[in-house]
């Protein structure tokens, strides 16, 4: 069953998270993918939830999107964007 990591960023040193975003997915070896990646967002129903810049990626399973959360190569990534933006990040299930 598909997992998906959903990730909402307010970026506070926009010249360091350009250089988290320019360096390559690190995804791809775990069957990872965008599916949406900083675009257009418009809220559709009143809430506490306003999200600056969200992502969502999709794995073929949680054990995947988990392997790639701590690979070595995202661990440094994720280095980068911890220091450059504020960020919740989730992982959640798909339908079978």
């Amino acid at each position: 069953m598909p997992a998906y990591i959903i990730v909402d960023v307010t970026v506070m040193d926009p010249e360091r998270y350009a250089a988290y975003r320019a360096t390559p997915s690190t995804a791809d070896e775990y069957g990872g993918r965008f599916v949406v990646r900083g675009g257009a967002t418009e809220m559709l129903e009143e809430g506490d939830w306003f999200p600056d810049r969200l992502a969502v990626m999709e794995f073929p399973d949680v054990d995947s999107a988990r392997a790639w959360y701590d690979s070595p190569a995202y661990r440094e990534k994720r280095k980068i964007r911890h220091a450059a933006a504020r960020s919740t990040l989730i992982l959640a299930e798909g339908l079978d």
